[in-house]
This record gives structure tokens, C-alpha cells and sequence, in this order.
């Protein structure tokens, strides 16, 4: 009986069931980069330009030992800018 039921059990199939992935997962990673970055904000940066920035404005210590404002993660693969005070 037991080896009946073994058998009928092993014979019996599962239906595989696919899970569509989501929109993000299917995009490219370069698109994925534009979608999640959004989100940001404008800031003069010391040069005088304007940088669209996504990350915090943090403050560090500059080469000099002072402290400086940056914005950070900045479009153009630029990761600190110094901004205008």
C-alpha cells in the first residue's frame, strides 16, 4: 500500500507556474539607472554651473583641513562636487 501510494505520488505532476518579472528587472541596467534616478535637485556648484545632484549635500574636510559642502552622486558620473555658498 505504502509503495502504491509512493508511486502515485511521484507519478502525479506539479504545474510550474511563472511569475512575470517586474518592470524594472526587465529593463536594462542602463535604463534601470534612469528610471530609478528621478529623483534629485538642482545646486550651484563652486564653479558656477548647475549640477543635478541625487545623493545628500554632506560636509567634509577639504586638503586644506577646512570643511566644504559637497553634493554628492551627481549626473555625469561625478561622486562629490563642491558647491557655492
Amino acid at each position: 500500500m505504502k509503495t502504491l501510494s509512493i508511486l502515485l505520488l511521484a507519478s502525479v505532476s506539479i504545474p510550474h507556474i511563472s511569475i512575470p518579472p517586474a518592470h524594472l528587472e526587465s529593463t536594462q541596467p542602463a535604463q534601470r539607472a534612469k528610471i530609478e534616478r528621478t529623483k534629485g535637485k538642482w545646486y550651484l556648484a563652486r564653479s558656477g554651473h548647475a549640477v543635478f545632484c541625487y545623493g545628500p549635500v554632506m560636509t567634509v574636510t577639504n586638503t586644506n583641513g577646512g570643511i566644504e559642502r559637497v553634493a554628492t552622486f551627481c549626473k555625469g558620473d561625478k561622486l562629490l562636487v563642491p558647491l557655492k555658498d
